[in-house]
C-alpha cells in the first residue's frame, strides 16, 4: 500500500509534525509512504523522518516567498481557517496539481484546510482521511460550516480522543463517513525508564497562555516550601517566557524553577526526572503526557477537554485535578513528592500502560481502519461512481437518495392526477 500524508509545514517543530513523522515511520516497516510538505523554509527539518520516509515540499518560501501568485489569497483553502494568511493562490495550485497526479492508495490529510483540499481534489480511486489534530469545539462556527460540506466527500475522520470522535458523529452529519479516534503514538524509549530518586518535576511544551505554566509554577511554590530540595524543569519556547522568568523571580523560586529552553528530542530529559507535570485549559490530545509516561513519569495534570482524561487513570499512573485550580495541582504533585513508595508504584503503571499509545498498536490500528475503509468503498461501489464536480457538497450516496426521492415523488404525483381525472 502506498501512502501520502499531506502536512502544513514538515520543517518546523509541533506536535502533529511529530506524531505524523512517528506513524509515518511506524507505518513505513510494512508500506510505501511518504510526508509531503505544502511548505518548507529551511534546508533541513527539525526533526528527522524515517529513512524509508520521502520527504518532499510544495512550495520553497526561502526561493518563492514573493511568488505573485504567493501574494494572492487562496481560494479553495478555506477563509475560516486558522493558518488560511499563510495559503495563496500559489499553494492552491501547487496542492491541486500535487493532489490531481496522486499515485498513493490513501492520502492523509493533517489540518482542517488539508482536509478540504483533499475532499475537494483528490482522485476518486484514492481513499481519503481528513485527521483532526484539535478538536470539533476549536473551530469557528464558520470554518464547522465550511467543514460540513466538504467532509462528506471524505472516506475517514480520525480524531485523536474518543470525545472529539463522538462530537463529529452527534453534530456534524457525515453521511457514509466512517469516524474513528486513533491516537498519536510514540516511539518505544531508547533510555532505560526514570527510576524515580530525582527530585525533579518536568514539564514540556509551547510557552502560550492555554498551557497555563503560570499556575504551574504558583503551584510548585507550595512544593519548594515543603521540599526546598524538589526542582521543577519547564522546556519549551514561545511568547509567555518573559512573563513566567518574571513571575518565577517575583515568586523567589530561582533556585527551584528552570525554565530550560527547547529540548529535542525530549526523551533524555523525561528521563532525568520523577514527575511530569502539565495544567493546560485546554489539551486536544497531550502528547507530552504520553511521552512523559512512556518514561516511567506518573503525571500529574488538570482534567481538561479532551487528552488528559482519556490518557491517565488517576490514581493509578497520576493525578487528575480541576482545570484551573491551584490548589488541587499544588496538593497532588505534593502527594508524589512526598511518598516514595507511591511514586515510584504509579511510576511502573505509568510504564505499563502508556504501551497501548506505542507505534505496534496504534499502527495495527490505522491498518485496520484503512482497509476496513477500503472494503466499505468496494461494497458500496463508490470508486464506480462518476465524480461530481468540487464544491458540491453531496456524496455519491447523497445523490443516489436524492434520484430515488425524486422518481418516488414522480410516481405519487401521477398517482394524484389519474386519481383527479
Amino acid at each position: 500500500m502506498k501512502i501520502s500524508f499531506l502536512i502544513h509545514n514538515a520543517y518546523g517543530i509541533g506536535g502533529t509534525i511529530s506524531t505524523t513523522f512517528n506513524l509515518a515511520a511506524a507505518l513505513a516497516e510494512r508500506h510505501e509512504v511518504e510526508v509531503v510538505s505544502v511548505l518548507r523554509h529551511r534546508e533541513r527539518p527539525l526533526l528527522t523522518p524515517h529513512p524509508a520516509v520521502r520527504l518532499r515540499a510544495l512550495v520553497d518560501l526561502r526561493t518563492e516567498a514573493d511568488h505573485p501568485q504567493h501574494r494572492r489569497p487562496a481560494r479553495v483553502y478555506p477563509a475560516a481557517e486558522y493558518r488560511h494568511h499563510q495559503y495563496s493562490e500559489l499553494t492552491d495550485q501547487r496542492i491541486g496539481e500535487h493532489l490531481g497526479a496522486l499515485d498513493a492508495d490513501v492520502v492523509i490529510g493533517t489540518r482542517p484546510g488539508l482536509n478540504v483540499h483533499i475532499a475537494r481534489q483528490a482522485p476518486q480511486h484514492v481513499l481519503r482521511v481528513g485527521q483532526e489534530h484539535l478538536t470539533l469545539d476549536n473551530h469557528s462556527p464558520r470554518l464547522r460550516t465550511a467543514l460540513r460540506r466538504a467532509y462528506r466527500r471524505l472516506d475517514v475522520i480520525t480524531t485523536v480522543t474518543e470525545a472529539d470522535a463522538d462530537a463529529y458523529r452527534r453534530r456534524m452529519w457525515l453521511p457514509g463517513v466512517h469516524v474513528e479516534a486513533l491516537p498519536n503514538s510514540v516511539p518505544d524509549p531508547v533510555l532505560p525508564p526514570a527510576d524515580g530518586t530525582a527530585r525533579i518535576v518536568a514539564a514540556a511544551g509551547r510557552l502560550v497562555p492555554v498551557k497555563r505554566y503560570d499556575l504551574l509554577i504558583e503551584a510548585f511554590a507550595q512544593v519548594a516550601a515543603a521540599h526546598p530540595d524538589w526542582q521543577l524543569r519547564i522546556y519549551g519556547k514561545g511568547e509567555e517566557q518573559p512573563r513566567l522568568r518574571e513571575l518565577v523571580e517575583r515568586l523567589g523560586l530561582w533556585n527551584n524553577v528552570f525554565l530550560m529552553g527547547a529540548a529535542t528530542p525530549m526523551e533524555a530529559e523525561w528521563a532525568k526526572a520523577s514527575i511530569g507535570a502539565a495544567a493546560s485549559d485546554f489539551e486536544p490530545f497531550g502528547m507530552t503526557i504520553v511521552e512523559a509516561m512512556r518514561c516511567g513519569l506518573p503525571v500529574v495534570s488538570t482534567d481538561c477537554p479532551y487528552g488528559p482524561g482519556e490518557i491517565i487513570a488517576d490514581g493509578a499512573d497520576g493525578r487528575l485535578v480541576p482545570v484551573g485550580d491551584r490548589d488541587a495541582l499544588a496538593a497532588a504533585l505534593l502527594e508524589l513528592v512526598g511518598d516514595d513508595e507511591r511514586r515510584r508504584r504509579m511510576s511502573r503503571t505509568a510504564l505499563e500502560n502508556s504501551r497501548r499509545f506505542a507505534p505496534g498498536p496504534v499502527v495495527a490500528q490505522a491498518e485496520r481502519l484503512l482497509a476496513n475503509a477500503a472494503a466499505a468503498r468496494r461494497a458500496a461501489g463508490r470508486s464506480a461512481r462518476p465524480r461530481r464536480p468540487a464544491g458540491s457538497a453531496l456524496t455519491g450516496r447523497a445523490h443516489a437518495a436524492r434520484d430515488a426521492a425524486r422518481t418516488a415523488a414522480s410516481g405519487v404525483l401521477r398517482a394524484l392526477r389519474k386519481g383527479r381525472r
